[in-house]
């Protein structure tokens, strides 16, 4: 359980690293400009955006922790760029950045440790390596967890300039910014950081091994349940013996 979900919980966490969907909002623009850029691009598509007029636009944006990204909807116009501005700048954009991080390589540590005291090639573990391994697979888990939570607790403030502009995005007024699928991604990585760091953590606790009565010292043999001194004793006659 340790060995499998440690990796997809890596995997998953690093994925939501790299992709801009932590959050998302959606504005209407109107285009009135003849000669705006958005405007060729739009004709350039072939949208048929009539010269003169007022059209509506739905933009798309989406930030993440290294990456901003502007797509008009049902359509192939998309800018991405690295963050920057007041949302680069922001203390717990940073904090978010520094804890994911640091679970990142927590964990990538912690799955080296864990095969490296599994030794399946060997009849016995080093338990106490695995259960180490384990201990930074839970660490991670819970820094990328309290990254999620931070990020998600003040997802619409991150990056806005004044208090009195609460959700909405300075430069798209009508913008409202809400969580996105890389969060999901995130939450689901981190606790399965936390469970598969747990089972590893188990690997402290030595198995108890059955002894013989007669000479406590030695364990029971594992293949054929029997005591040593079972093999000490000379053969003997066995009688059948029936009524």
């Amino acid at each position: 359980m340790g060995i499998v979900f440690a990796p997809l919980g890596l995997v998953l966490v690093f994925t939501a690293a790299i992709t801009p969907q932590w959050r998302e909002g959606r504005a209407r623009l109107g285009i009135a400009a003849p000669g705006s850029l958005l405007r060729a691009g739009m004709k350039g598509q072939g949208m048929g955006v009539r010269s003169g007029s007022v059209e509506a636009l739905l933009l798309l944006r989406s930030d993440g922790l290294w990456e901003s990204c502007l797509q008009v909807e049902h359509s192939e116009l998309k800018q991405c760029w690295p963050v920057s501005g007041p949302y680069q700048r922001d203390p717990r954009v940073r904090l978010a950045q520094g804890l994911v991080l640091t679970s990142l390589f927590l964990c990538g540590t912690g799955i080296i440790l864990a095969c490296i005291g599994f030794r399946c090639w060997t009849d016995i573990p080093l338990r106490g390596v695995a259960a180490t391994g384990g201990l930074l697979v839970v660490i991670s888990g819970l820094l990328s967890l309290t990254a999620l939570g931070v990020y998600t607790h003040n997802v619409g403030r991150l990056g806005v300039a004044g208090p009195s502009q609460g959700a909405s995005n300075p430069r798209f007024p009508h913008l409202r910014l809400h969580a996105a699928g890389s969060l999901y991604f995130g939450w689901l990585g981190s606790c399965l950081q936390v469970l598969g760091g747990s089972a590893l953590l188990f690997s402290f606790k030595r198995p108890r091994r059955r002894t013989c009565l007669s000479f406590p010292e030695l364990p029971v043999c594992c293949v054929c349940q029997s005591c040593p001194e079972i093999t000490k004793i000379s053969d003997t006659d066995v009688y059948e013996v029936s009524c």
